[in-house]
């Protein structure tokens, strides 16, 4: 079986790539696809020096620094990537990669990380109410209905939650096997030390991951620590706004992460959140999570076990449930202990990833040389 894997871009190593580099062991035979390929040589070895064919991108004036501006391109850019002779077809899509082109004797899997968010329910958040933003409107209107379109190609959808199969049907009025997204949990060692007193969040600075949500609220408690790790656009804004009680640290490597996940009280997440890795990983650690009650956290906490959600994207209600975990934990401390963190996250370990993978390709890849599979 000639295999092909499609990738939406190699910039970085972040959360779609680690699905990548598990799809690369269950398929090491796979020739790889990308928009275009800029990964830096210190992320690239989980390719294990393997070539990734690009597009016609890779070569246009700026492409490295400035790839996402080439956005309305992308659709044509990856319906001229052959995948001639192959036959089977996996494509990781979360912008554009379901859009390869294949025939009726190649079986197309399509694995989604998410339907295109600042095309379709995200749109008003990406761009608010600015009226400069109509080229924008204009632009995701046309990537809409090219995308809904496109998705006629795919055989087979899955999807990395139970709240992106549910935007898969929305969007593309099809169904999608969930498969949850391989977390690395060794990575994230447990620690059942008392903790120290401050409370973390993680998340870049860009609109739809409220981190101001987070700030906001802690700002109003004012006796807690709360550590903020990351960077991006919002931050200056945001940090103008913190109190005392609050510290940005910037970006850190998964090992300075992992040391301040298993030291906090808990990880707070205000974002609605296709999966989140994250989320999982504080739990390896052994560390209870207060998230957003939407999208992929009401999937990876166990309610009053491993963590707890609130109800409204608000500072108000993430302060309540807050104050709700401390009053919780001091009542009952059989909850939210490290061992029942550490067990829920074992649940995305990387193994189960592949074996549930193999196992939906075998299933589909039977089902097609039987006839065709309708959606």
């Amino acid at each position: 079986m000639r295999v092909a894997l499609v990738h939406e871009w190699l910039t970085t190593y972040a959360g779609s790539e680690r699905v990548l580099a598990q799809l690369l062991q269950v398929f090491p035979q796979a020739d790889l696809f990308a928009v275009v390929d800029f990964l830096p040589p210190e992320h690239r070895a989980f390719l294990a020096g393997k070539p990734v064919h690009t597009s016609f991108l890779q070569h246009w004036p700026g492409a490295r620094q400035h790839f996402r501006r080439y956005l309305p391109w992308m659709p044509l850019a990856i319906e001229q990537l052959n995948l001639t002779g192959y036959d089977l077809v996996i494509s990781s899509h979360h912008a554009v990669a379901k859009g390869v082109l294949t025939g009726p004797d190649q079986l197309h899997l399509c694995y989604v990380h998410s339907p295109m968010r600042y095309a379709w329910d995200l749109q008003h958040q990406y761009l608010g109410d600015r009226p400069s933003s109509w080229p924008a409107r204009w632009l995701l209107h046309q990537l809409r209905q090219w995308d809904r379109h496109s998705a006629q190609g795919v055989d087979a959808f899955a999807a990395n939650s139970q709240y992106i199969a549910r935007r898969i049907a929305k969007c593309y009025r099809r169904p999608a096997q969930v498969i949850y997204p391989p977390v690395d949990v060794e990575s994230f060692a447990l620690n059942t030390a008392p903790r120290e007193p401050f409370y973390v969040t993680a998340a870049r600075f860009v609109p739809y991951k409220r981190v101001d949500v987070v700030v906001e609220a802690f700002r109003q408690w004012g006796d807690r620590p709360l550590v903020v790790i990351g960077d991006g656009p919002e931050r200056a804004k945001i940090e103008q706004h913190a109190g005392a009680n609050i510290h940005f640290v910037g970006y850190q490597p998964p090992d300075r992460l992992a040391g301040f996940l298993q030291k906090a009280q808990a990880f707070v997440f205000a974002a609605e959140e296709d999966f989140g890795i994250t989320v999982v990983e504080a739990q390896a650690c052994g560390t209870p999570v207060i998230a957003l009650g939407r999208g992929g956290a009401t999937e990876t906490i166990g309610p009053d076990r491993t963590g707890l959600w609130f109800d409204e994207q608000t500072p108000a209600s993430l302060l309540a449930t807050l104050r709700a975990f401390e009053e919780q934990r001091q009542r009952h401390p059989e909850r939210f202990t490290p061992e029942q963190c550490r067990a829920n996250a074992l649940r995305f370990a990387p193994d189960r990833f592949r074996r549930e993978i193999q196992q939906w390709v075998d299933r589909n890849w039977h089902t097609f040389q039987e006839g065709p599979l309708l959606p």
